[in-house]
């Protein structure tokens, strides 16, 4: 197939939003709980020209309040994504959810999910519970998912501090929450003590493409690293195009990123189709599109 392949399109299954509402969360990202089914993306994916979409869950995951209930929400999800995946072959992948900031049970469900369930990579929030990915609790993850040459899909959180009245977060919060989440990977130098994890940032990196030069020069203030290594490593994270393929945006993140290194998402269905149409106005690139992302996933797509 040569339709988009879409990296960012999250799934709300009935229990799992169930279980959010029990838990007073009825707007995760400042979007309403959006209605949900298999059925209804593959409508979606049909009328939008995508050939295949790699299902994951947004924020807040499945860690709230102290985390009794992750280990039991992130299993319950991932096997049901993983059910869904095997009903429709060749339509659905996903990235499996886990639990931090508790790093013992996301070791155990991350080598579950790419080991047993065909995961096509795993799901981390930018921050957990104010804690950023980079932080050195997090490395025994890290090395679990160095071992198995994972993808690690990036999505961003709420930000550890109250929202602005009248700005929903996700209207510019979840930008800075990504881009805090690139910064603080690459200060704590994990693209390159654990090289094979392949991370993909949402929403074109944040503020990323824009801002890497000035994150560079902070990195350098802070650790004395060379900033073409910083910016290097920036460069090296793949971005996909969520809410991002405007003729603003995107001439920025291609300027920026490795070739080969952006790819196609939709951020359906907490983005309306409506919004998800008015950017697949720019998407016209196959590389973006399908090319791209059939290089990264090739075990997926492989012929």
């Amino acid at each position: 197939m040569s339709g988009r392949i879409d990296v960012h399109q999250h799934m709300v299954h009935e229990r799992y939003a169930h279980w959010l509402r029990s838990h007073g969360v009825h707007a995760p990202g400042g979007r309403p709980l959006p209605s949900w089914s298999p059925h209804e993306a593959l409508e979606f994916m049909d009328r939008q020209g995508i050939a295949t979409g790699i299902l994951s869950l947004t924020t807040p995951g499945a860690y709230l309040d102290d985390g009794a209930d992750a280990a039991y929400v992130a299993r319950e999800s991932n096997e049901f994504a993983a059910g869904v995946a095997k009903e429709h072959p060749g339509r659905f992948g996903f990235f499996a959810t886990l639990t931090l900031p508790d790093v013992r049970a996301a070791v155990i469900e991350a080598a579950h999910a790419l080991d047993e369930l065909a995961a096509d990579g795993v799901m981390l929030l930018a921050n957990s519970d104010g804690a950023y990915l980079g932080d050195p609790a997090f490395d025994p993850l890290m090395a679990a998912l160095d071992e198995r040459a994972a993808i690690a899909f990036v999505h961003p959180a709420q930000l550890p501090g109250p929202p602005v009245e009248g700005i929903p977060p996700f209207a510019a919060d979840f930008l800075l929450d990504t881009t805090r989440a690139a910064f603080s990977l690459v200060k704590h130098d994990v693209p390159r003590r654990f090289p094979r994890i392949r991370f993909i940032l949402s929403h074109a990196g944040g503020f990323v493409p824009y801002a890497a030069h000035r994150l560079a020069v902070t990195v350098l203030n802070d650790t004395g690293r060379d900033p073409n290594q910083v910016l290097e490593d920036l460069a090296g994270f793949y971005f996909d195009t969520a809410l991002s393929s405007s003729p603003a945006a995107l001439p920025s993140l291609l300027a920026f990123a490795k070739p080969g290194h952006v790819l196609y998402g939709s951020d359906w269905p907490f983005a309306p189709e409506l919004a998800v149409a008015y950017f697949n106005t720019w998407a016209t690139d196959e590389a973006i599109n399908h090319g791209n992302a059939r290089a990264l996933f090739k075990e997926r797509f492989r012929a």
